[in-house]
C-alpha cells in the first residue's frame, strides 16, 4: 500500500472512520479570530454604509474621515456624506472613560510593601491625534498609569500614603496628563481607591492606636485630677472656716450611697463628732470649776488663836 493512502475500517454497529497516516494526535484547529483594529473598544469603523457614502455620526462621537488612506477632516455629529469606496471613515468617542488600574504590589520609601489599586479617568479632546498619534490608547494609558502609580506611592512614606492621598492624586494625575497630551488624551481624575496592608503592619498599627489613646486618656485624666485639687483645696478651705459643711457634706454622701438600698453602711463620722463634743464639754466644765475657786497667796498660811484659826 502507498504512503498517504487512506485505510478505511468497519466495526460492528459503528460507521466507517477514515485514517491518513501522519496525522494521529492532532486536533482541529479553529480558525484564527478577525482581528480587530486596536481602537475599536472606542472607536469604530463605519462597514458597508460607508461604501454607498452614508454615515451617521452620533452627538457623543466624532468622525475622522480617511481617503485612500490619508487623512481627509473631521465630521461632526449629522447624517454625512462621503466619496463611496474612496472614503473610510472611524468614529471616535468624546466621552469620559473609567479605567480602573488594577492592584499591584509597591514597597514604600520606609521599605514597608503594600497593595495598591487606581482609578483613572481621562476622555479624549482631539480625535485625530487618539488615531493617528497612537496603535491603542486605552492600553497605553492603562500601562502608564500602572507605572506611574508605583513610582509615586513607591517614593512616598506609609504614613504620607495613608494620610495625603490627595497630594499623591494629584502628582499622579499632573503625570498622566502630561503624559498622554500628545495623544489627544485629557486625565480629568485619578484616586488611589484600595490600599492593601500586610496583618502584621495591621497589628502593629492597631497597637499603635491603642496606646495613642491610652496616652490621650492618661493626659486628659491627670488635668482632670490638676483641676479638682484645686476645687478640693478651696473646698477644704471652705469647710475649715465652717464645720457644719463637713457634716452636711457627710449626710449628702450617705444619701447618695443609701440610694442603692442593697447593703449595710456604718458611717463613724458622727460618733467621733460626738466624742469630741463630750471631750470639749468635760474640758470646758474643768475650766469653770478652777476659775471657781478663790486663789490662794503661796507664802500665806494660817494663824490658830486659841480654838480659832484665822487665814
Amino acid at each position: 500500500m502507498a504512503p498517504g493512502s487512506t485505510l478505511r475500517s468497519s466495526q460492528a454497529g459503528a460507521g466507517i472512520r477514515s485514517f491518513r497516516p501522519g496525522t494521529q494526535g492532532r486536533r482541529a484547529q479553529a480558525p484564527a479570530p478577525r482581528r480587530q483594529a486596536p481602537w475599536s473598544k472606542n472607536s469604530q469603523e463605519v462597514g458597508a454604509v460607508a461604501n454607498l457614502g452614508v454615515a451617521i455620526v452620533r452627538q457623543y462621537q466624532r468622525g475622522v474621515v480617511f481617503r485612500f488612506g490619508k487623512l481627509r477632516n473631521v465630521r461632526n455629529p449629522g447624517i454625512r456624506f462621503m466619496i463611496p469606496l474612496a472614503d473610510r471613515m472611524w468614529k471616535v468617542t468624546l466621552r469620559t472613560v473609567t479605567m480602573p488600574i488594577p492592584s499591584q504590589q509597591v514597597i514604600t520609601r520606609d521599605n514597608v510593601s503594600i497593595g495598591v489599586a487606581a482609578v483613572a479617568y481621562f476622555r479624549r479632546v482631539d480625535p485625530v491625534k487618539s488615531i493617528v498619534e497612537i496603535e491603542d490608547v486605552s492600553a497605553a494609558i492603562g500601562q502608564i498609569a500602572q507605572t506611574t502609580v508605583r513610582n509615586v506611592v513607591g517614593r512616598s512614606l506609609l504614613d504620607q500614603v495613608l494620610t495625603d492621598t490627595e497630594t499623591l492624586n494629584t502628582r499622579i494625575k499632573d503625570i498622566l496628563d502630561g503624559l498622554t497630551q500628545r495623544w489627544g488624551i485629557y486625565v480629568l481624575l485619578v484616586e488611589l481607591k484600595d490600599i492593601e496592608l500586610p496583618p502584621t503592619m495591621q497589628r502593629a498599627m492597631a497597637r499603635q492606636a491603642e496606646a495613642e489613646r491610652e496616652k490621650r486618656a492618661k493626659i486628659i485624666a491627670a488635668e482632670g485630677e490638676a483641676l479638682s485639687a484645686d476645687r478640693l483645696a478651696e473646698a477644704a478651705d471652705v469647710i475649715s472656716a465652717h464645720p457644719v459643711a463637713l457634716q452636711l457634706r457627710n449626710l449628702q454622701i450617705l444619701s447618695e450611697i443609701a440610694a442603692e438600698k442593697n447593703s449595710t453602711i456604718v458611717f463613724p463620722a458622727q460618733f467621733l463628732e460626738s466624742a469630741r463634743a463630750v471631750a470639749r464639754f468635760v474640758e470646758d466644765e474643768t475650766q469653770h470649776t478652777a476659775a471657781a475657786l478663790p486663789a490662794r497667796h503661796p507664802h500665806h498660811e494660817p494663824v490658830t488663836v486659841g480654838q480659832t484659826t484665822v487665814a
